[in-house]
Order: C-alpha cells, then sequence, then structure tokens
C-alpha cells in the first residue's frame, strides 16, 4: 500500500483516467453504493449477532472494533500521502478500507469457505469499480484492499479464527 501510494503520486495515473471515463454512467454510482458504510455496518452487526449466539465473544468484540479502526487509520495516513481529489484527501480509500475489512471478516466468519471468498471478492471488486470511477482515483481503492486484507489478517489472528 506504501509503495503504491509512492507510486501514483499526487495526481492521476493512466488507470485512473480509463476508469475516470465511466463516471457519467449511472451504474457506477450503483457500484460505488457497494461501499455504503450504513450497507456494511448491517452486515457488521449481523457478523457481531451470529458470533454472539455462536458464543465467539472475542470474534464478536474483533467485528466490532476493526472496521472503525481500519477506517480511522485511513484518516491518519492519509495526509502524509497528500494525494487529493475534488479537494479531498484520497489516498487511500476510506471507503473501500471499510468494504475489504467487513468483507473479509464475512470470510473469516465463514472459516475460508470458498464461497464466502468469492462473495467476498465479487463484492469488493464491484466496489472498487464505483468508488475508482466516481468520487475516487481508482489507485485509490487499489491501495485500500492492500490496507483492509492486512488489516483482516491482523483481526483473524487476534480473533483466534484464521482460517487454515
Amino acid at each position: 500500500m506504501v509503495l503504491l501510494g509512492a507510486l501514483v503520486g499526487k495526481g492521476s495515473t493512466g488507470i485512473d483516467d480509463w476508469f475516470y471515463q465511466f463516471e457519467h454512467i449511472g451504474t457506477m454510482r450503483v457500484l460505488a453504493d457497494f461501499a455504503n458504510p450504513l450497507s456494511l455496518t448491517i452486515v457488521m452487526l449481523a457478523l457481531v449477532g451470529v458470533a454472539l449466539y455462536q458464543r465467539r465473544r472475542r470474534f464478536a468484540l474483533v467485528v466490532l472494533v476493526f472496521p472503525p479502526a481500519a477506517y480511522l487509520i485511513v484518516q491518519l495516513i492519509k495526509p502524509l500521502f497528500g494525494r487529493e481529489k475534488g479537494g479531498a484527501l484520497a489516498y487511500p480509500s476510506g471507503h473501500i478500507t471499510l468494504t475489504t475489512v467487513v468483507m473479509g471478516l464475512v470470510v473469516v466468519a465463514a472459516g475460508g469457505a470458498l464461497w464466502a471468498v468469492l462473495i467476498a471478492v465479487g463484492y469488493v471488486a464491484l466496489a472498487m469499480v464505483g468508488v475508482g470511477a466516481t468520487f475516487h482515483y481508482f489507485t485509490d481503492a487499489v491501495g485500500a484492499v492492500f490496507l483492509g486484507t492486512a488489516v483482516v489478517c491482523v483481526a483473524s489472528l487476534i480473533s483466534g479464527r484464521a482460517p487454515h
């Protein structure tokens, strides 16, 4: 994530420009909604409910703490990169970091089951396209996935639910 942030610099790249050409397509706004914090909060609460039902209190606590902590980390490191889009700090995307962490925790909750991995990857990919073609550069979304997966790995280890 840090290396990509250094490579992309402060402005748009060729791949960012390619994705941005689709900004005005209505579907892109719909895809960006995959990263809606309200929807992700509902998924988090469902995960907490399942964890508590299964008496996995530590995992429930991790689900409550790690997504907001990841978002806070993003807000703290954005000024270090200084990349802006539309007058706001852009790299890495907080929306995609949060989406990656929540969907990663779905995979952890499912024990790394293939169906969960496929759903999570598809969900995050759609959110990346939507966010990367609208209010972020696409490379902001890629950097966010790198950060989010690192957070999920730590969360998985701390929760004692690391898939084998």
